[in-house]
């Protein structure tokens, strides 16, 4: 039961960050964004990913040493 809610959770961030990843290139293809606006969005975006994943990982963590 446990793996398939991991699997559920990780299935959702993984289609979050693939949906956002896909507007911003279609956003790149018409035009509405630079290119350099959309490489930018893409490396904000990995590292918000990146970064949230970090602190829920410390979170996790610190909260098993009490």
């Amino acid at each position: 039961m446990a793996d398939t809610k991991k699997l559920k959770i990780a299935a959702a961030i993984s289609l979050s960050f693939t949906g956002i990843v896909v507007l911003i290139m279609g956003l790149l293809v018409k035009r509405v964004i630079t290119f350099q606006l959309a490489m930018l969005m893409l490396v904000a975006l990995l590292g918000l990913y990146f970064g949230f994943g970090v602190l829920i990982a410390l979170y996790r963590f610190v909260g098993r040493l009490k």
